[in-house]
């Protein structure tokens, strides 16, 4: 190893340039300066409880979940030409939102059974559908009727919201 030396320039408290020199690339990391302060310890935040300690998050698979997963190429055979209403819920894995009402559409799907159907659309995996239908923040849940979107509800809603929402286009 080819030894090296360098000139460090200081400052010291009394406004005087100092130079110094530096053999090794060890002395280099460990010279600091008289007047920068010392590097204070990586400390963690403390973790903030949050007031509403009764909010629970899911993270579903949507492999094993009520609403079944639908695609860019699967899309038009599982939704639009469907002979039931159809609720689309637009999803990524990492949106916590999504992740928190995805337990409630499996439930939407389990409750209102053959009247409807219900999938999950990752907008990470199929960006096609999504920009068709302008889907700009999720989670979106869409509402779907013999091909055609009736109704779009944005955000994570309490069940009952998108209940109402489903109660409209089911006979």
């Amino acid at each position: 190893m080819a030894s090296m030396t360098a000139l460090v320039a200081t400052t010291t408290p009394h406004c005087k340039a100092s130079h110094r020199a530096v053999t090794s690339q060890a002395q280099a990391r460990s010279f600091t300066p008289a007047l920068q302060k010392p590097a204070r310890a990586a400390v963690r935040p403390a973790l903030r409880l949050n007031s509403r300690r009764n909010v629970k998050t899911y993270a579903q698979d949507t492999e094993t979940a009520a609403a079944g997963p639908v695609t860019d190429s699967t899309f038009e055979e599982l939704v639009l030409k469907s002979p039931v209403p159809v609720l689309v819920d637009f999803w990524a894995p990492w949106c916590g939102p999504c992740r928190m009402i995805a337990p409630l559409v499996d439930e939407l799907a389990v409750a209102f059974g053959d009247k409807i159907k219900a999938y999950k659309l990752n907008t990470d995996e199929s960006p096609g559908v999504a920009t068709e239908y302008g889907i700009r923040s999720i989670p979106t849940v869409m509402v779907f009727k013999n091909g055609q979107k009736m109704d779009t509800v944005i955000g994570a809603v309490p069940y009952s919201t998108l209940a109402q929402t489903l109660e409209k286009y089911t006979d």
